[in-house]
């Protein structure tokens, strides 16, 4: 694969804008339906021409929103080195029609203040990451995680620093609990910087944001969502309908474990994927185009490892209704 040369954007990249953007929440923002996440596929260990290929298309297509974190890699922070080297060799004459997130909350580096949500770590962190990805500023910097030992109003007045301090625009919080979340929603709106987005994960096996109350706030307050493992690790798709194939997540038990695939829920992929099938879509398809009809979803977060997959899911935007 050989992409050397000069990257000129297509010209008909927003040609399809009405059917892939949707508004965030009660924003100005508008975002991609079909949103590229760096979780894989991006690190130090996977091939840049690849991620070069991938970002391409993306943008190419009307992608325009890469989500990072601080910790995405292998090893961690090569992910957001693979974003600085494509805004160098790619994307810097686009930079304002890209919308860049990036997150702070996992763990980044030893010792007490490499976690969690201090005023120090998230600052540190968000510093970092600017300087790894070539960047003045992010379009959108998260909360990675709920931090149930610091106060949140440190948390959330780091946060609101960040954006007077101009390296951020928008500020999004991920996997806080209802309770926390609505303090965040009212401590940030009081102080002008208000909640843009929530993260968390959201897809047909998984419903969590819509039982326990999170979906439902969002869309009345205001509020964006954006789902991530929107395909339960590869679950959702044709992948393990017939077995566990030897290159697969759940063949390296990482993140993705065997016995997660019992024989009820082989069953049930397989009535889900005929149901697709007479819908005239790929299992994977049905499942972005579901959550994507939940009432107040802004996007999903996709990951690819080729061109030909990111394709495929983003079939979504067109999709029958349900």
């Amino acid at each position: 694969m050989d992409l050397k040369g000069i990257y000129t954007a297509d010209a008909n990249r927003y040609g399809d804008a009405e059917a892939l953007y949707k508004r965030c929440g009660k924003s100005g923002v508008l975002l991609p339906k079909v949103s590229l996440g760096f979780w894989h596929n991006f690190g130090g260990v996977d091939p840049y021409e690849r991620s070069r290929a991938i970002t391409h298309y993306a943008f190419d297509h009307g992608i325009t929103h890469f989500d990072l974190a601080n910790n995405y890699g292998p090893p961690y922070g090569s992910a957001e080195e693979t974003m600085g080297r494509l805004m160098k060799d790619d994307f810097l004459p686009y930079r304002d029609e890209l919308f860049i997130s990036t997150k702070a909350g996992y763990d980044m580096w030893e010792g007490p203040y490499g976690n969690w949500g201090s005023r120090k770590y998230l600052m540190a962190s968000l510093d970092q990451s600017l300087k790894r990805m070539n960047l003045d500023y992010v379009d959108l910097f998260y909360s990675h995680r709920y931090d149930p030992n610091t106060p949140l109003e440190e948390t959330l007045q780091a946060m609101v620093d960040i954006v007077k301090q101009g390296k951020a625009l928008y500020l999004g919080i991920s996997r806080w609990p209802l309770e926390a979340l609505k303090f965040a929603d009212k401590y940030l709106k009081e102080r002008d910087c208000p909640l843009l987005i929530f993260q968390d994960r959201l897809n047909m096996l998984d419903r969590a944001p819509q039982e326990n109350g999170t979906l439902d706030y969002c869309h009345e307050n205001g509020i964006g969502f954006i789902s991530f493992s929107p395909l339960a690790q590869g679950l959702l798709t044709d992948r393990y309908l017939n077995g566990i194939p030897a290159d697969s997540r759940m063949a390296k038990e990482h993140f993705l474990k065997h016995n997660a695939l019992t024989p009820e829920l082989l069953e049930q992929l397989k009535q889900w994927n005929a149901e697709a099938g007479e819908r005239g879509e790929t299992l994977a398809e049905m499942a972005l185009a579901w959550i994507l009809q939940q009432k107040g979803v802004t996007s999903v977060l996709v990951g690819a490892s080729s061109t030909a997959q990111l394709e495929k899911n983003m079939k979504c935007v067109h999709a029958k209704a349900f």
